[in-house]
């Protein structure tokens, strides 16, 4: 068990991260396979960012605020 922890704090690092970006992944998956939401493809790259750092961001503040 102690591997698989480690394991998952080297490649993902925080639950909240891993939660946001499959979160992220699936709603860009979704976006590519609905046609009617075709007309967000051209956004995805720009959902995809902002998604990913609000995710970091909400992290930030968490840690920042845990250490206070």
């Amino acid at each position: 068990m102690n591997v698989i922890k480690a394991i998952y704090d080297f490649l993902v690092g925080d639950m909240i991260i891993l939660i946001g970006v499959i979160i992220t992944v699936i709603v860009l998956a979704l976006i590519n396979s609905i046609p009617i939401l075709a007309s967000l493809r051209v956004a995805s790259g720009v959902l995809l960012i902002i998604a990913v750092l609000g995710t970091l961001i909400a992290t930030l503040n968490r840690e920042t605020k845990a250490r206070k």
